[in-house]
């Protein structure tokens, strides 16, 4: 099981990118539009390094929705490996049965 406080600062983060997801949005699409004087684009990029960095999406890390583990995490079940084996081996998980050959 991972730390509290890093399942906590997981669920921080990804409230802080929903929250600022519109406005760095709208901030990018100005600082990468070539037909805006450079001055312009200039003031849009100090204001987007101005947020928060844990506003940015790509500091959010898959983690396990019942242990926390960040690694070996499968996107399709929001799992890691690990529950998904312990879940799969009681007969948890429907459509998933143990292989044998």
């Amino acid at each position: 099981m991972a730390k509290e406080s890093m399942i906590e600062r997981q669920k921080k983060r990804e409230r802080l990118v929903a929250q600022y997801a519109t406005k760095r949005a709208a901030l990018k699409a100005i600082t990468q539009d070539e037909a805006r004087p450079m001055e312009e684009r200039f003031k849009a990029q100090l204001k987007l390094a101005k947020l928060p960095r844990n506003s940015s999406a790509t500091r959010l890390n898959n983690r396990c929705q019942l242990t926390g583990r960040p690694r070996s995490y499968y996107r399709k079940l929001k799992m890691s490996r690990i529950k998904l084996r312990d879940l799969a081996s009681m007969g948890q998980i429907p459509g998933m049965v143990k292989s044998s050959w």
